[in-house]
């Protein structure tokens, strides 16, 4: 799926689909809104920003850090081959997943757990998507990026992260660009502000 190819489909997304509190009328606004749980769904630009940074393609393997309202997750899916996501609150991952199954999506798998450690499993992945803010890069999710891969992850301190495209070249060298100052909720877990 190209970039245009990927806009479009985008702006086809109902995001209030993805809402189910009385921010539901809010879900035109390009900007972030509560899900519950502490958590949000990120504004509309930066996750197709994001998307396009991680750049899927259609025999990716992608690994998504933060179900939360299953948003990012459908895009995910519908550009690559197969998503691996997990999330730590049990109830938005059970949301998200009849979200999800009613979209006919049938190439997601989930899981309920600390995502900061990634899902060794079924490592390495093409692509690893972090909807979280971590306090540092995660080793175990740099780990589990295989050689060519893509990672998208915020790091930094509460109140301003760095959005950063980590890319891994063929020959397992490490390249980390800085795009822009963005807020996220924090990476909970050993990689979070309170550890």
């Amino acid at each position: 799926m190209d970039q245009k190819e990927l806009e479009t489909y985008f702006y086809s997304f109902d995001r209030s689909f993805f809402i189910d509190n009385d921010m539901k009328k809010y879900a035109d606004l390009d900007e972030p809104l509560p899900i519950g749980f502490g958590q949000t769904i990120s504004q509309p630009s930066l996750v197709l920003e994001m998307t396009k940074l991680l750049a899927p393609e259609k025999d990716s393997k992608v690994l998504e850090i933060g179900t939360g309202s299953g948003f990012q997750t459908a895009l995910l899916a519908k550009m690559s081959a197969r998503v691996f996501t997990v999330e730590r609150i049990g109830e938005l991952t059970e949301k998200a997943k009849k979200r999800l199954d009613a979209l006919n999506f049938s190439n997601i798998y989930y899981k309920i757990g600390d995502g900061s450690r990634g899902w060794k499993e079924y490592a390495p992945y093409d692509r690893i998507m972090v909807t979280a803010a971590a306090r540092v890069l995660p080793d175990e999710l740099l780990n589990q990026l295989a050689d060519g891969g893509r990672m998208v992850i915020p790091v930094g301190p509460p109140d301003l992260q760095e959005l950063k495209l980590i890319t891994r070249t063929d020959d397992g060298s490490v390249n980390i660009k800085t795009v822009e100052l963005v807020r996220f909720v924090e990476l909970k877990g050993r990689y979070g502000w309170t550890e």
